[in-house]
């Protein structure tokens, strides 16, 4: 995954530089930005199904299980110390901003968040629905090694397409200029869903599991010109309609919940009007 972001941004770059005069006849903006985030998220409700009966060698049975753990807990993992070794900077909750701006004040945005969801492990929560066709209705722990452990660590994985509103606040010269910014928008959640069932766990493919809508609003700060730094807070609900729990046809989770970062990113802007 890090070297298909490291080639997507190689390539946005290279187009950046290409369209130089052009974007400048038209007084029109490019930008790309890089940096990390904090997140936290409300609880959560998941429903985990396999009834394919499909026989299981590790349990030595057919899977067969429909239940649902209520209002569980979660944290991020954002994995800073990391940040100090550049072959690991994309193993922290990093992002990606890659923008159009059509004016000073209006332009779209995709905008990448490689945030990352854990359920706490040991927590009590509330279990009800069947196991292996016995039902069950009561109050258990999240025991990681005999029951569940569950999290998008490579992670849960945000893409949205945004709508970029800049309100200019502070400009004293043209090196420098302060703006409020607000960015609403939605995408689809592209999950590495990492499971342990039972015992048995697998750290799945990604793929689209869902949808996500939010806004970012927050502080941006140009500099030299061509530099910019932001600091914004982003408040998003996230519904994974489809992650999966031991491969492609061998058990879903769905659930949904809300999620808020702060996120700091540093970037560079391509023909920058005078």
């Amino acid at each position: 995954m890090r070297y298909f972001i490291f080639l997507v941004l190689m390539f946005i770059s290279g187009w950046a530089l290409s369209q130089a005069d052009s974007l400048k006849k038209k007084n029109k903006q490019f930008y790309i930005s890089w940096g990390y985030t904090k997140a936290i998220y409300s609880k959560s409700t998941i429903h985990f199904k396999n009834t394919s009966n499909k026989f299981n060698e590790y349990r030595g049975k057919p899977d067969n299980y429909d239940f649902t753990i209520y209002d569980v807990t979660a944290s991020d993992k954002p994995d800073m110390d990391k940040i100090g070794d550049v072959v690991n900077i994309t193993i922290p909750q990093f992002v990606v901003r890659v923008a159009y701006m059509f004016n000073n004040k209006w332009g779209i945005e995709m905008n990448y968040d490689h945030t990352k969801y854990v359920v706490n492990d040991w927590q009590r929560t509330h279990i009800k629905g069947q196991i292996d066709g016995i039902a069950i209705d009561k109050d258990t722990t999240m025991n990681p090694d005999r029951f569940l452990h569950f999290e998008h660590t490579d992670g849960a994985n945000f893409w949205m397409l945004n709508a970029v509103r800049k309100f200019e606040l502070y400009k004293p010269s043209r090196k420098f200029c302060a703006s409020a910014v607000v960015k609403p928008g939605a995408g689809v959640v592209f999950p590495r869903t990492d499971v342990t069932i039972f015992g048995q766990e697998l750290n799945n493919d990604w793929h689209v599991a869902g949808w996500i809508v939010g806004v970012e609003t927050g502080l941006r700060l140009e500099f030299f010109r061509n530099g910019f730094f932001e600091l914004v807070c982003k408040g998003a609900y996230a519904n994974y309609r489809r992650a999966l729990v031991l491969g492609r046809g061998n058990g879903n989770a769905n659930h949904h919940f809300f999620a808020g970062q702060v996120t700091a990113t540093l970037g560079l802007i391509f023909n920058k009007s005078k």
